[in-house]
């Protein structure tokens, strides 16, 4: 392959929300990553982590709406969904509807619900990682 073809198959464009975490000095990554027709989204959540889970849930599927769009994405265009949960029992209180709002009621992507015992800060319910395609 080709040095040329293989830099153009690997160039990278970047979502970002200028957080300083987002700096490598502080943590360091980008919220989401475009490699060719793919777009990886990095695990958002909610800024605001006073709410219950189904607010910090459409907090976190906001996030992804906005990296997304600035990489000239929907989240019709997701394909691959990873849910981090630190309360199983509130996340199938509200799952549903809060997707089907997100998704307008399609469910054609691979979806994951992993529980976990604890996420980045103490009072962050859910974290949300997603791949989309276009």
């Amino acid at each position: 392959m080709s040095e040329q073809k293989k830099q153009s198959s690997t160039e990278r464009r970047l979502a970002t929300f200028g957080h300083p975490w987002e700096k490598g000095d502080v943590y360091g990554f980008a919220p989401a990553v475009q490699v060719s027709n793919r777009i990886y989204v990095a695990g958002q959540t909610a800024a605001n982590l006073e709410g219950g889970m189904e607010a910090q849930m459409r907090e976190a599927y906001a996030a992804i709406e906005a990296a997304l769009a600035q990489l000239g994405a929907a989240m019709s265009d997701v394909v691959d969904e990873t849910l981090f949960v630190t309360d199983m029992d509130a996340t199938s209180q509200c799952a549903a509807s809060v997707r089907s709002d997100v998704f307008k009621g399609r469910f054609d992507m691979a979806s994951t619900l992993v529980g976990v015992a604890k996420l980045g800060h103490p009072d962050c319910l859910i974290e949300i990682k997603c791949t989309a395609e276009l």
